[in-house]
């Protein structure tokens, strides 16, 4: 088992914020669905021993289906997620078991995670137990109250915009949920809850092609990326 790695790729959202009918994960892009290109990335990785899909009950035979008709090899299970994030990311850490010492949980709606970076946040995560992609924030950030009024200016320096994937001991993740679980705290990622433990994260700087495809507008873009970029 030692220093094995296993990707948890959460797919389970519903998408409203994308205004179509079929989950975001499940559109087009390039003649493939979002999710497929996430996972054939990432099992390009050599790194990566195994990919844990996590993914709603009512998708699960059409992911399925994706793994003989896209060659997916690393695809070791898909299972059914929970009702927040949260829950399927913990939904996944159960699905691993024992089978590996690290783990990557990853956006299934970001298709577009660089292989240099993917190893650099995994060699970070096993040198300080805990690691996200990131990318410093280039416009100025206001913090504002409940009437739209401008309470402060945070220092753009000091500002990332945190990614996926985020790589940690699997010990540690499984710790962090479920200490998240007995408290009913509800993060907005991962590393939220392994800091929430007093655990130091570290940040590996990635590039800003490594979008999630949330809503309309990121669809174009994701085009471009894909014709251009990746």
């Amino acid at each position: 088992m030692k220093d094995k790695l296993g990707v948890i790729v959460v797919a389970a959202g519903k998408g409203t914020r994308m205004g179509t009918q079929d989950s975001k994960q499940f559109l087009t892009l390039g003649g493939k669905p979002i999710l497929v290109h996430t996972l054939e990335r990432l099992g390009r990785v050599d790194i990566v021993e195994r990919i844990v899909v996590v993914t709603a009950a009512e998708h699960i035979a059409r992911c399925e289906s994706y793994i003989g008709r896209y060659g997916l090899k690393k695809i070791a299970q898909i299972v059914p997620g929970g009702r927040e994030r949260q829950d399927s990311v913990r939904a996944g850490i159960e699905a691993l078991g024992d089978a590996v010492e690290w783990v990557m949980v990853h956006d299934g709606v970001r298709p577009f995670p660089a292989e240099a970076h993917v190893r650099r946040c995994y060699e970070t995560a096993r040198e300080t137990e805990a690691a996200v992609l990131a990318v410093p924030v280039k416009d100025t950030i206001k913090v504002v109250d409940a009437d739209g009024v401008i309470q402060s200016t945070p220092d753009r320096r000091s500002l990332w915009a945190i990614q996926t994937p985020q790589a940690f001991r699997l010990s540690l993740l499984r710790e962090a949920h479920e200490q998240a679980a007995r408290d009913g705290f509800a993060g907005t990622d991962d590393a939220m809850l392994v800091e929430r433990l007093g655990v130091k994260v570290r940040v590996v700087e990635a590039d800003y092609y490594n979008i999630k495809i949330t809503t309309p507008e990121d669809l174009p873009w994701a085009e471009w990326i894909y014709r251009h970029v990746r």
